[in-house]
């Protein structure tokens, strides 16, 4: 039987991925697993042969002027290192004989959400991860994608946002099924979008050459 592990997994996105999942989830959650400690991943014992990376917050500020430090500390380890972390150790000690990881970023880490510049930041940051880690963890037989989906009915999404959304939320299983369409993607390094009614990997455009 697979065995995963799912982050933020006890509501949302992370609930739905681990009622979706065909096999064992073992369950973390904020705050009582801290995804940000290094401490935190080197205690977690067993093994592994799929990983959901899936925690994450918002904090809103819109306005860069008025974030506090604390925040700023926050949402990039929650985000961030917790995605780094976590893809470490499953290449470590979890996942021994090879396995697969999606990591949870965000619609936002394609494009700007000027709502909340630090989460966008933070995604983009975990697309960026997935893109490069990706080579080298193939050499462990680890494949690595990221998961992006739109706006979802999850609690993150706040109340005075809701009423400006043009699309409608997504339900949390529906995006459940992108991440497991992830989980057994056969290529690595990718971004899937997830939006209403689509499901499908991101078509990076290259980087324009030079002029001749």
């Amino acid at each position: 039987m697979s065995r995963a592990l799912v982050t933020g997994g006890r509501g949302g996105i992370g609930r739905a991925i681990a009622d979706a999942f065909d096999g064992e989830c073992v369950l973390l959650d904020l705050p009582d697993f801290d995804v940000a400690s290094v401490e935190a991943w080197a205690a977690l014992a067993g093994e592994f042969d799929a990983a959901f990376l899936n925690a994450g917050i918002g904090i809103g500020y819109p306005d860069v002027a008025e974030l506090p430090d604390g925040e700023i500390e926050r949402i990039v380890g929650a985000n961030f290192l917790g995605v780094v972390y976590g893809t470490r150790e499953c290449a470590r000690r979890l996942m021994p004989n090879g396995g697969a990881i999606v990591a949870t970023a965000s619609l936002a880490g394609l494009v700007g959400m000027p709502y909340d510049p630090m989460y966008t930041a933070t995604k983009h940051a975990v697309v960026g991860w997935v893109r490069s880690a990706s080579a080298g963890l193939a050499a462990r037989g680890i494949r690595l994608n990221a998961l992006c989906p739109g706006f979802t009915d999850t609690p993150i999404v706040e109340d005075e946002l809701r009423g400006m959304l043009p699309v409608p939320l997504m339900e949390p299983s529906f995006v459940a099924q992108a991440a497991l369409a992830a989980l057994n993607d056969e290529e690595t390094g990718r971004a899937w979008i997830v939006q209403p009614g689509r499901i499908e990997p991101y078509s990076f455009r290259g980087v324009p050459g030079p002029r001749e």
